[in-house]
């Protein structure tokens, strides 16, 4: 075999990395967790500035109990999820207006583009004018914080698909809505689906900020409210579960996007 045809072969090259046990990962948390304890417990770290994790946990239990936070789960959960919704079928909607239209692309894009440089704290005196104190301004500034990311992603991932499809669906004679269901949408997915976990990310985000201002439940409101007695353990409890709410959901998108990518090998898989 002669040495042009040994470099024309493909040569596949596939980094393997050392495996790191799972149980190795929780190392630094614990020691972060013990540390902070210690503190506590010594007076270098005043509970009026920071409750220690045991006191932090006893009052976990006690909100769990008295039902305050299981109901101001429920009711966040509520806000979040029709938010996402309505989010993230706006954000898939503008993408492929923007994606498969230069016309939509000219209307549309400059627009979502100034749009995601704006403030969350910046855009509530104008939705609580538009849509007054209830619910509807907190929905619709969840809404808005999960379009963003999710039109930018899937815009690119529709943009992203190889032209070479797109001849292959007119040599087949496939109409507009064939060529967006069995090329377009599944050759954009693995970007949609870093803009699902962005815009997931964010929506947690956006509803941290929503119910702090001119709420009566949820977690942000029991959160503002443990902030005027100073009750550090209640904030504390309040931010984890919004942290454990959003790994998740990103756990979620995570199993989809395993399942919907089967297909592709992943760079640095063994």
């Amino acid at each position: 075999m002669s040495s042009v045809a040994v470099q024309a072969r493909p040569i596949a090259v596939r980094l393997r990395l050392p495996r790191v046990s799972t149980w190795a990962r929780l190392v630094s948390p614990v020691v972060l967790v013990v540390i902070w304890q210690l503190a506590g417990a010594t007076g270098v770290l005043p509970e009026r500035l920071l409750a220690s994790p045991l006191t932090v946990v006893q009052t976990a239990v006690d909100l769990v109990r008295d039902g305050t936070l299981t109901s101001a789960i429920r009711v966040s959960l509520q806000r979040a999820a029709l938010g996402f919704v309505i989010g993230a079928v706006a954000g898939v909607a503008l993408a492929l207006v923007s994606g498969l239209s230069r016309v939509g692309e000219i209307l549309l894009d400059p627009i979502l583009q100034m749009l995601r440089t704006l403030p969350f704290y910046g855009l509530i005196p104008l939705f609580i004018l538009w849509f007054g104190i209830g619910e509807l301004p907190k929905v619709v500034l969840v809404a808005f914080g999960v379009a963003i990311p999710l039109y930018l992603n899937t815009f690119a991932g529709i943009r992203s698909v190889d032209g070479k499809l797109a001849e292959l669906a007119q040599v087949q004679q496939l109409g507009k809505l064939a060529l967006i269901r069995h090329i377009v949408l599944p050759g954009a997915l693995p970007q949609a689906l870093v803009g699902l976990r962005q815009s997931l990310g964010v929506a947690w985000l956006a509803l941290i900020v929503a119910e702090q201002v001119n709420a009566d439940a949820g977690l942000g409101y029991m959160i503002n409210n443990a902030r005027e007695f100073l009750r550090t353990d209640i904030i504390v409890v309040g931010l984890l579960v919004y942290s454990v709410l959003g790994l998740l959901t990103d756990a979620f998108v995570r199993l989809i996007e395993r399942r919907a990518l089967s297909w592709r090998r992943g760079f640095l898989a063994s």
